[in-house]
């Protein structure tokens, strides 16, 4: 989805072919590659959003002993679709490394909408970690895995409060830049 999502946003500021967006992603930093977004990737997803009705052929270039390129324009499926697939990300990401692709993006979409998508994850990520620290309350552990409880108990709870702030700057953050 990450991948549709930049594909369209990309389109909304000019028309593209595949290769091209695959090149500006690789320069100056290789982003491709620390993505692992390969060319035929790339190609797959311009030829699904193209079968969905959201991008568009306008043009082939020719050029001698090349092969043809095919120049995309999003459709006006896609401008309507390209809010819902963000919306989508923000509430299916597994953590904020993987909103990234939306959080660049948020022009396209209503600022609100994403604060109450994080907010009521935000609630689901604290309802979650306190039924975990009630299950942690009622644990019996043996002394021998003492060490591993203790240790699984710091970690979780680590990444808990980790997730939790996170979440409270990105809403303050996203809040403070819609004026």
């Amino acid at each position: 989805m990450s991948v549709q999502i930049f594909i369209l946003s990309k389109l909304m500021k000019e028309n593209t072919y595949p290769y091209k967006l695959k090149k500006q992603l690789s320069e100056p930093i290789p982003l491709d590659q620390l993505g692992g977004l390969t060319e035929s990737k790339l190609y797959y997803h311009f030829d699904s959003l193209a079968k969905k009705g959201l991008i568009e052929t306008v043009e082939i270039i020719k050029e001698e002993n090349r092969p043809d390129k095919q120049v995309f324009s999003i459709t006006a499926k896609g401008r309507e679709e390209l809010p819902k697939l963000i919306y989508s990300l923000f509430k299916n990401a597994d953590d904020i490394k993987g909103m990234t692709v939306g959080l660049v993006n948020l022009k396209y979409v209503e600022r609100d909408e994403v604060v109450n998508i994080l907010k009521n994850r935000l609630e689901k990520v604290k309802g979650h970690w306190d039924e975990i620290k009630g299950i942690e309350e009622q644990l019996q552990v043996s002394k021998e895995n003492e060490w591993f409880v203790d240790f699984m108990s710091s970690y979780i709870s680590s990444l808990n409060e980790s997730s939790i702030h996170w979440l409270e700057k990105l809403i303050n953050t996203i809040k403070r830049d819609e004026n």
